[in-house]
Formats: C-alpha cells, sequence, structure tokens
C-alpha cells in the first residue's frame, strides 16, 4: 500500500528515518518500473541541525523543497555527480528531510542494472541507489503520493534488534550535530519478506 501525505507529516525526521526502512522506494521513469526496500536512512532535524540544508534557517533555491508540507522528494546534486534522493517530513515551514542511503533491490533490477552500466547491480550507497531507480534532480519536488516515485509498504517485517542506529556519514563540517545517531541500517539479510 502507497504511504499516505499522513505519513510523511505526521512523524518527524528521526523517527520517519526509522519507520521508512524496509519500506519500498518505488519509480516508474520512462514507463520502467524499478523498486527497492529501504535498507538505509540518515535523518535530518532542520534548523537546529547543522548537518541539515536547513540549518539555522538558511532557505536557497536548492533547499527551498524542504520548507513544504511533507510528503515530497527533495533531489539535488551532490558534488556535481549524484543525484540524492530525500524525503521531505512534517508540515509547511518545517524543513525536516530523511536521506534514503541504500535499497535492496526488489523489482526491475535487469533495467536497474542497466542504468548502472556497471554489469553488476549495486544499490548501497545514495548515488549508486538513485541511479539504479532513475532518480535525478528533475524528480525534485515531486508528489511522494503520485505516479513516479512512491514508497509503499510491502509487508517487510523488521526486527528492531537487526537495526543499526548511528552517527550520519559524511557531515564532519557539524561539529558535535555529526556525531548525532541520526543513521538507521540493516543488512539486506535480516529482513523479513
Amino acid at each position: 500500500m502507497k504511504l499516505s501525505a499522513g505519513f510523511y507529516r505526521e512523524r518527524d525526521a528521526l523517527i520517519a528515518a526509522r519507520d521508512l526502512i524496509g519500506k519500498a522506494l518505488f519509480t516508474c521513469i520512462g514507463g520502467v518500473r524499478t523498486a527497492g526496500i529501504i535498507t538505509e536512512t540518515e535523518a535530518y532535524m532542520g534548523e537546529p541541525d547543522r548537518a541539515s540544508h536547513a540549518s539555522g534557517g538558511r532557505r536557497t533555491k536548492r533547499n527551498e523543497v524542504m520548507y513544504a508540507a511533507g510528503g515530497i522528494a527533495y533531489v539535488y546534486l551532490c558534488y556535481g555527480i549524484h543525484h540524492l534522493f530525500n524525503v521531505v517530513v512534517r508540515e509547511k515551514d518545517e524543513p525536516q528531510a530523511v536521506l534514503v542511503r541504500a535499497v535492496h533491490p526488489l523489482i526491475g533490477t535487469e533495467a536497474m542494472r542497466e542504468r548502472r552500466g556497471t554489469g553488476t547491480l549495486t544499490t548501497g550507497g545514495p548515488g549508486t541507489l538513485t541511479q539504479a531507480l532513475g532518480i535525478r534532480t528533475e524528480l525534485n519536488g515531486e508528489d511522494l503520493t503520485g505516479e513516479r516515485v512512491w514508497l509503499e509498504d510491502v509487508g517487510v517485517k523488521v526486527r528492531e534488534q537487526d537495526v543499526l542506529i548511528g552517527p550520519r556519514i559524511g557531515v564532519d563540517y557539524a561539529g558535535e550535530d555529526a556525531l548525532l545517531p541520526y543513521r538507521f541500517r540493516i543488512a539486506p539479510s535480516q529482513l523479513i519478506l
């Protein structure tokens, strides 16, 4: 079942980051449907979080979608190379988001492999998963209850003891906030399908 707008608006980024583990991220790009089970996320808690793009109330053309009501995609280009996919949560003007860092391939694996262009299918990083699923910055601001990119509860069960919680990756610039336990991950072998 597709996640409703309420799912995104009722949770802050920290709760949503945990709750998204085991959900499926779907895309339908150019008529090709692909999906993966989310196995790793990071929470970005908005203005008070020095690792967030909205830290200190910063508003730019790039992060403006973070200030919209939850339930839309925040997709940005990192290092001019990688398209990173985030889920915007909370209400309007509460700029929180969850970065999806890894997925376990579920549907459309051949298309994913072709998009990756490497002969192997890797989706264990935020840049490789977006490439495999066909997610690009053109999807920035896309409604997550729509038909191009969405998330579903597909009945995957994730046991609490299987979820590893720790600090986020690559945010050393955030000082003490870099050490916050805002990263959630699970080995694909721990998914109960």
